[in-house]
């Protein structure tokens, strides 16, 4: 192959790939790119800080890769210089291994630091709002243990106030994700994890389940309506006036598998989220999680008494003739 055609390919393939990645612009916002809370800022910057350090490594190695191919291309008319003898250099060693250990241990350094301000609330002078959700097949549960109410497939928050959800699942495993606010947190049945998200500004966002769980798995969506603090009181007292009450029926209804529209109950039953959540928790502890008052507020008796009631209950429901409850059949 002539260098003149081989030029005219690589420029082809270059020009093929700037297309795609220009044109896609077209399309729907990118929404990891498009942050709207300090969750999703700071996972935003991690994202450029990163392409910015893999560019460092990969730019110069693309670069040098097509200059070596056309530089030693081989075609009569190359005059390069052919040294088969050299073997070493200490210079272009320290250089090519030391440049990606540099650019790694920053790269953890940043990982380290937002991964550790990511798990506490990202605003610490205004009390978080719980909000409790779980992952069924095909739809997703909001309950909201402060308000005491609850939605299906529709959630909706006060703007600039911390959320802290509370994510489960009594279905196969699911992922949480509300792109536009902050990344993808897991949803399994027996745990209870936990994740804070914020919006800044009144808007409307898109959730979605980011893990793949069945038939009606591409259908797992949600909306997410973030209004002022004031607005969100006046939805809370509009669902308590005018939407049905959850009963337990309701929601062996509701776990049952296929699609479903958007509910809203004006209240649930008590307990619900951490009843199911211990259902199938098997003993494992999690009133770490599960607890609405943050476990560094605990005294180390109150952390104590918790736990040995935790444990209590546990006990209590590998009994003969007991549930998960505590209660008699």
């Amino acid at each position: 192959m002539s260098g003149g055609k081989m030029l005219r390919q690589f420029h082809f393939w270059v020009l093929a790939a700037l297309a795609t990645v220009l044109l896609s612009g077209c399309g729907s916002d990118y929404l990891v790119l498009n942050p709207k809370g300090p969750v999703a800022e700071t996972q935003y910057n991690l994202i450029v800080i990163s392409v910015i350090l893999c560019a460092v490594i990969i730019v110069p190695v693309l670069a040098i890769t097509a200059f070596i191919v056309y530089r030693y291309r081989d075609t009569p008319k190359n005059k390069a210089p052919y040294k088969p003898d050299w073997a070493h250099s200490t210079t272009l060693e320290v250089i090519w291994w030391g440049i990606p250990v540099i650019i790694i241990a920053i790269l953890g350094y940043f990982t380290v630091r937002d991964t550790y301000v990511l798990k506490e609330s990202p605003n610490q002078e205004v009390k978080p709002i719980t909000i409790q959700v779980t992952a069924l097949d095909w739809k997703w549960m909001f309950t909201y243990p402060e308000q005491n109410v609850a939605t299906v497939n529709y959630l909706e928050i006060p703007a600039g106030v911390p959320v802290r959800f509370q994510v489960s699942a009594e279905a196969p495993m699911n992922s949480f994700w509300v792109p536009e606010l902050g990344g993808q947190i897991y949803a399994m049945s027996g745990m209870a994890t936990e994740l804070y998200l914020q919006a800044d500004e009144p808007g409307e966002f898109q959730g979605f389940s980011a893990n793949f769980s069945g038939e009606g798995f591409a259908h797992m969506q949600f909306k997410v309506v973030a209004k002022p603090q004031n607005e969100f009181d006046q939805w809370v007292q509009q669902v308590k006036g005018t939407a049905p009450a959850m009963t337990k029926q309701d929601y062996e209804e509701l776990k049952k598998p296929g699609l479903t529209e958007k509910k809203m109950y004006s209240a649930f039953p008590e307990g619900l989220f951490e009843e199911i959540v211990q259902k199938y928790s098997h003993g494992h502890d999690m009133h770490h999680v599960m607890d609405p008052v943050a476990p560094a507020a605990q005294t180390g008796e109150k952390k104590e008494e918790t736990s040995h009631e935790t444990h209590q209950m546990s006990d209590m429901s590998n009994m003969p003739g007991m549930d998960h409850s505590g209660m008699k059949h």
